[in-house]
């Protein structure tokens, strides 16, 4: 007996106060196909709170344009230091903001779970997941770092969803 998943449509997420990228990914746990990605270049002489509401409006953007069902983000697990932790946090919280203000299902996944996922080691370097998400998605063109983990985001959170329906288990955000 086959089983028949739908599509879901995800949006991914790589937060940084510098650099934000996202993905959207359509799939169903077998089947993926790559919608759209880019990075919002954040200007760095500009005050953060001002960098802040260019990734909520940018997302925002984006959210309204190809409609995702759930945002995945990546969680923070380190920081070189206490202010680059705090501007990280603040940029994630833009991020989340935007998602949960367009009423989308927000999911957090670790490095370790989204490389797991992606490229089958969660300790795989950044070029083996950007390898991987090429293939994955079958996108020729180079993608910048920061939508590639971002893409990688959004089919981790694909195959999570899938294999939470497969075996009954409920998401959770």
């Amino acid at each position: 007996m086959v089983l028949e998943q739908q599509m879901i449509r995800t949006i991914g997420i790589d937060p940084g106060s510098r650099y934000t990228g996202f993905g959207i990914v359509e799939g169903d746990g077998f089947k993926l196909k790559h919608i759209h990605h880019g990075t919002i270049k954040l200007p760095p002489a500009r005050p953060l709170c001002e960098r802040l509401k260019i990734i909520f409006d940018e997302l925002s953007i984006s959210i309204r344009e190809y409609d995702p069902e759930f945002m995945a983000v990546e969680e923070v697990f380190f920081a070189k230091n206490v202010k680059s932790a705090l501007s990280l946090g603040q940029a994630r919280g833009a991020v989340i903001l935007a998602g949960v203000s367009l009423g989308l299902s927000i999911h957090e996944y670790s490095a370790l779970s989204i490389k797991q996922s992606v490229a089958g080691y969660g300790r795989a370097a950044k070029e083996q997941v950007a390898g991987m998400i090429q293939r994955l998605l079958r996108i020729d063109a180079r993608i910048e770092p920061n939508a590639a983990d971002a893409l990688a985001v959004a089919v981790c959170h694909i195959s999570t969803h899938s294999s939470n329906l497969r075996w009954k288990i409920p998401d959770r955000p």
